[in-house]
């Protein structure tokens, strides 16, 4: 990796970063295109060897042709994930993609998991994926920051597809950007839909399609902006907030006029086919500056 894109990344916000050159690499994949992306950013850069660990009614099935080895458990199941990891030489590993909330409802822990979460306080994403790294830890296996790889799938301030943004969107973007990065802060969602100055929902744990769908059906399926963004100095392991184009589908589908995400720090999978979609569907698809301001007209 050199100089130049070690210091971006650094100016990203995006502070832990693997400078070795690192041969194989384990995926912790739930669910969309997310890990399918990550493996083949990783081929392209001169990762050897990909494991997967993928899960029974989430992972794509078609991640298995982009991989060399995968082995399938079900939700829940910590031991044998870790057996299988140390089993296939694996010392490095990323998590990517979601679960869907009803199978975390639905999870049936083995007893090292049922372990791990009696001993937590709080059971929210960072720590409950916290306490994963530590087991990891305990068997050999650094659960690492996958931003390295995905850099290329990141677009910096000044991306637009579709519609440029009219004076009043701008003003509610730079209004969701706020209310967005505040509910990130309190660990509550990284999405938030406004119209005209007004929070017409929040991301909650029922994640970002549904909250685009809540927020849509509040606006009459008219003009409704929606923003999502990174939590400030997040743990990069976790929850990496990504687009792509069943996002842009959605907002269709809801009545969103606009996608503003966080310029330099959200994921934008399927790069092309969500471009397409939103110039099809004139729906705005922008990268937010972090300092950006309302507009001044």
């Amino acid at each position: 990796m050199n100089q130049p894109a070690i210091d971006n990344l650094r100016r990203s916000g995006y502070a832990r970063i693997v400078d070795r050159q690192i041969d194989t690499i384990g995926i912790i994949a739930g669910n969309r295109s997310l890990p399918m992306a990550f493996a083949e950013q990783a081929r392209a850069q001169g990762v050897r060897r990909l494991v997967a660990i993928a899960f029974e009614n989430e992972t794509n099935p078609d991640l298995a042709r982009k991989v060399d080895d995968i082995v399938w458990l079900k939700v829940g199941q910590l031991s044998k994930m870790l057996a299988a990891l140390k089993e296939r030489g694996v010392a490095h590993c990323v998590m990517l993609g979601q679960i869907a909330p009803r199978n975390l409802f639905d999870v049936r822990p083995d007893l090292r998991a049922m372990g791990m979460l009696l001993r937590l306080k709080e059971k929210n994403a960072h720590s409950i994926f916290g306490a994963l790294a530590e087991e990891m830890k305990k068997e050999g296996i650094e659960l690492i920051e996958p931003v390295r790889w995905l850099r290329p799938l990141m677009p910096g301030p000044g991306f637009v597809a579709g519609p440029k943004l009219s004076r009043e969107q701008t003003d509610d973007a730079a209004f969701g950007f706020r209310i967005a990065k505040e509910i990130s802060r309190l660990e509550i969602g990284q999405t938030a839909v406004v119209k005209n100055g007004t929070v017409l929902a929040v991301e909650g744990f029922e994640g970002t399609d549904a909250c685009l769908r809540r927020g849509g059906e509040l606006a009459r399926g008219k003009g409704a902006l929606a923003v999502k963004v990174a939590k400030e100095s997040h743990d990069a392991r976790f929850d990496l907030p990504c687009l792509g184009a069943q996002t842009v589908e959605t907002c269709q589908a809801a009545g969103i006029s606009a996608l503003v995400f966080e310029a330099g720090k959200t994921l934008l999978v399927e790069k092309d086919e969500a471009e397409a979609l939103a110039r099809k569907h004139g729906i705005t698809l922008a990268a937010w500056p972090q300092r950006a301001q309302p507009s001044q007209e």
